[in-house]
C-alpha cells in the first residue's frame, strides 16, 4: 500500500474510522519515510454540522503539524442518488489532490465492518463474484485502505484508550439509507441468529472474491484482446466465439464488451448480460437489445457493442468530389479513398489491381465524369465485375455478410448518376481496366479496412491471390 518516501494524503471525515487511520499513520511516518496531506471534503448536506466537522478536521492537522486542504462540494440538490453523488464526488476531489500535491496515494478509512456491510448489500443487490471483491485494499487510482482488516469496534477501542477524539455523523443512524439500515438492523440479526462470525465470514469472502477477479481480469484480458474488436467507436465480438466459450468466460467477455463500449460498468447488471448471451446463442438471424446505457445489435454472425449517448448517431450522407490525384477523406471513418491516375506502361503495371484486393482500376477513357465519392443508399445498383446483370448492393451486403452498422457510410464512387466503383466489390464491369487500357484510375483504401476480417466474404467473380 505505502512505500517508503511516498506523499499520501489521509481522507479524515472526522469520524472514528478516519481519525484513527490518521494517527496510526502519523505515528509510523517517521518509521516509514512518509509526508502526509490533510485532505477533507465537506459535501455540505448538513449545514452547520459539516463546517464543525470541518473545523475539527483543520484543527486535528494543525495539532499534528499537518498541512491540510479542505474543500467544499454542494450535493444538496445534485440528482439521483446522493450517496453516489457523494462517492464520486470524493473520488473526483482525491484526483485533483492527488495532481496538485503529488500525492503517490490516499489513504481511506474503510474498516473489515465496511467490508462486511459492502458485500452483503451487493449480495443482496443481485452481485456476481466481481461486486463480493467488494472494497478493494488497493485501487488502480492509488486509493489504498490500511484499515481493511480492523473492525469498527476495535477502531474505538484504540482511540479511546488513548483519549483521542472524534465526530459522529448524524446521518449514520438514519433508517433513510440502506447501508445504515444492514449495519444497524439486518447485521446485528444474522450475527443473533445465524452466525456470530459473519462480520469475519463476510470479509473473508471478499478476499475470495477478490484473488478469483484477479485471475479473471487476466483470463479475461486475453480473451478480449482476441475476441474483441473495436472499429469507429463501436465494439464487436463474433457470436460464435462467444458460444464456443466456457459459459462463465462468455458471460465476462460480454460484461467487458459492454464496459468497452460504455466506459464503464454502472447499472450493468445480471440479467443485461443474460440477455446478450440469449442473442448470441442463436445460430442465425438478427437483434437488438438496449441497457445500462449501451446498445447491443446482432447481425449475421457479429453482435455490435456501442454507448447510448443522447447524442445523434451513426454517419450522415456525404457527397464529396473525388479528383484523380486526392485522397478523399471518409467523414466519422478512418477510412480514405486514394485516387491515383497512371499511365498504362510496361514498368506501371495497372493491371495488378486484377490480382491484388486492396487495388482496383477503372479505365479512364471510359468515364465522362465528374466522378463523386458519396455514401451507399438504398436501392443502389451497379454490375459489379464477374456479375452477368446489374444487382442491389443491398443484395450484395447480404452475400457478403456486410453487417447493418457498416452500411451507412459503406462508400461507392459514381460517374455523373452510375455507380462506377464500390468498396468491397470493385469496379463496375463495363469501367474496369484491361490490359490494353492507356490512362487507369487506380483506387485503393487507405485506413480502417475490413477490421472484422471474417464478416465479408471475397468478391463475387474476383480471385484473390
Amino acid at each position: 500500500m505505502l512505500v517508503p518516501g511516498q506523499h499520501a494524503g489521509v481522507a479524515v471525515s472526522g469520524g472514528a474510522d478516519s481519525v484513527c487511520l490518521l494517527h496510526l499513520l502519523d505515528a509510523l511516518a517517521g518509521q516509514w519515510n512518509l509526508r502526509l496531506t490533510v485532505l477533507h471534503l465537506d459535501h455540505g448536506l448538513r449545514g452547520e454540522e459539516s463546517r464543525q466537522d470541518a473545523e475539527f478536521v483543520r484543527a486535528l492537522a494543525a495539532s499534528l503539524g499537518l498541512p491540510v486542504e479542505i474543500r467544499r462540494a454542494s450535493l444538496a440538490d445534485a440528482p439521483g442518488n446522493r450517496e453516489q453523488a457523494a462517492r464520486a464526488a470524493r473520488l473526483e476531489f482525491f484526483r485533483e489532490a492527488m495532481a496538485a500535491h503529488h500525492l503517490d496515494r490516499v489513504a481511506v478509512g474503510h474498516t473489515r465492518s465496511d467490508q462486511a456491510e459492502t458485500v452483503l448489500f451487493r449480495f443482496l443487490r443481485g452481485s456476481g463474484t466481481a461486486g463480493l471483491a467488494a472494497i478493494r485494499p488497493v485501487t488502480p487510482a492509488g486509493i489504498v485502505r490500511p484499515l481493511l482488516d480492523l473492525g469498527r469496534q476495535e477502531v474505538r477501542q484504540f482511540l479511546r484508550e488513548r483519549g483521542l477524539a472524534w465526530r459522529e455523523d448524524s446521518t449514520n443512524a438514519s433508517p433513510e439509507f440502506a447501508r445504515n439500515r444492514i449495519r444497524h438492523s439486518l447485521l446485528p440479526q444474522l450475527n443473533a441468529e445465524w452466525n456470530p462470525a459473519l462480520e469475519t465470514t463476510l470479509a473473508h469472502t471478499a478476499d475470495w472474491a477478490l484473488a478469483e477477479e484477479a485471475w479473471w481480469e487476466a483470463e479475461i484480458d486475453r480473451l478480449a484482446e482476441s475476441r474483441l474488436i473495436g472499429q469507429e467507436g463501436r465494439i464487436l465480438v463474433s457470436a460464435a466465439a462467444l458460444r464456443e466459450l466456457p459459459l462463465a468466460a462468455a458471460r465476462r467477455l460480454v460484461r467487458r464488451a459492454m464496459e468497452k463500449a460504455k466506459g464503464g460498468l454502472a447499472g450493468i447488471a445480471f440479467a443485461h448480460v443474460a440477455a446478450v448471451m440469449e442473442l448470441a446463442a442463436r445460430t442465425s438471424g438478427t437483434g437488438i437489445f438496449r441497457a445500462a446505457g449501451v446498445l447491443v445489435c446482432r447481425s449475421f454472425d457479429w453482435l455490435c457493442f456501442t454507448a447510448i449517448t443522447g447524442k445523434p448517431s451513426g454517419i450522415s450522407g456525404y457527397r464529396l468530389p473525388a479528383v484523380a490525384g486526392d485522397l478523399v477523406r471518409l467523414p466519422a471513418q478512418s477510412l480514405s479513398i486514394s485516387l491515383e491516375l497512371i499511365e498504362n506502361t510496361e514498368t506501371s503495371a495497372p493491371c495488378e489491381c486484377v490480382y491484388n484486393k486492396d487495388v482496383d482500376c477503372l479505365d479512364w477513357q471510359r468515364l465522362s465524369g465528374p466522378l463523386e465519392v458519396r455514401n451507399w443508399r438504398p436501392g443502389d445498383l451497379y454490375q459489379p465485375v464477374g456479375s452477368s446483370a446489374e444487382r442491389k448492393l443491398k443484395v450484395l451486403f447480404q452475400e457478403s455478410q456486410v453487417p447493418v452498422w457498416e452500411r451507412a457510410g459503406w462508400p461507392v464512387i459514381t460517374d455523373r448518376d452510375s455507380i462506377v466503383w464500390s468498396r468491397r466489390f470493385g469496379p463496375a464491369a463495363r469501367v474496369a481496366a484491361s490490359q490494353g487500357a492507356v490512362l487507369v484510375l487506380r483506387i485503393r483504401e487507405i485506413g480502417n479496412r475490413d477490421e472484422a476480417g471474417s464478416v465479408y466474404s471475397t468478391r463475387p467473380g474476383r480471385e484473390v491471390s
